[in-house]
């Protein structure tokens, strides 16, 4: 059965999924071809967006960002397959999708939003790319949680609300961006803390502190942070490093952006050791 790309929302109204909505989720804040399009020297290559890229090679997995374009396996799943995998991890035929994906923050899509991505995802030029499946030298769960039948989201606009759904669906800010513990990243005691290592050809980058502590932003204005977000340079001009996507942030609507900033700045600080 196709997913219904018209929702009704939790008030009543109506509300339908829309292309234009769909671009500006995966190419903007979701930023879904950091992980899925194949990067060159100059950033990520457009003539194959989308379709698959090796994420990580470590002693815990060799994990492949597959092909989304038309091409890949997800071209013969219903819509309401391909969002169903999106949200909750689960392809098809019952199989778990792994990590790095980040399904936790994932579950929090809202229909509306979650049936835009769909739509537009089949609307991209299909990219033959054939890529063998990511092996997992750790376990996963049987499921990241129970099924979920239907997300409202916080109405669109400058609130910490909105903000926090951003930060943490949409963007999955608050993933990178919060200590890992055994079951993932501890969000009911560290929530943004950062200190996440990440290793890459660039070296070694760690997630910055994103509570209003001394040494998170508190120390940084609302036109500084935007700078940070957007375009990856410190208020020194420093580069900042990957894996963050600046360029696809970058495209957030200054809305958007204002309603993150608004959020970040509503979480606590570190209490005192």
């Amino acid at each position: 059965m196709a997913l219904c790309l018209v929702i009704l929302s939790a008030q009543g109204a109506v509300s339908e999924a829309s292309l234009d909505r769909g671009e500006y989720l995966v190419r903007g804040p979701a930023g879904c071809g950091n992980c899925h399009t194949e990067q060159g020297m100059d950033g990520p290559i457009m003539a194959r967006e989308l379709a698959g890229f090796l994420v990580e090679d470590s002693d815990a997995m060799t994990a492949i960002a597959p092909n989304i374009t038309p091409a890949g396996r997800v071209g013969t799943w219903s819509d309401a397959e391909l969002a169903r995998a999106i949200r909750e991890g689960l392809r098809p035929d019952g199989t778990l999708i792994g990590p790095p994906m980040p399904f936790m923050m994932y579950r929090g899509w809202g229909d509306e939003d979650l049936a835009s991505i769909v739509m537009f995802l089949r609307t991209l030029p299909p990219v033959e790319n054939d890529l063998p499946a990511s092996e997992y030298r750790i376990p996963l769960p049987p499921a990241y949680g129970p099924p979920v039948d239907s997300v409202t989201p916080p109405p669109r606009g400058v609130t910490v609300e909105y903000g926090a759904y951003l930060a943490h669906t949409v963007a999955h800010c608050m993933e990178c961006h919060t200590p890992f513990g055994p079951a993932g990243p501890m969000i009911e005691d560290h929530l943004g803390q950062g200190g996440f290592e990440f290793f890459g050809p660039w070296g070694v980058s760690v997630a910055g502190n994103l509570t209003s502590s001394a040494d998170g932003l508190a120390g940084y204005s609302d036109d500084e942070l935007k700078a940070i977000i957007t375009t990856g340079r410190r208020p020194d001009g420093s580069p900042m490093l990957p894996p963050m996507p600046y360029a696809y942030l970058a495209r957030m609507t200054a809305e958007d952006l204002d309603a993150v900033l608004l959020y970040l700045r509503s979480l606590p600080p570190l209490p005192d050791m």
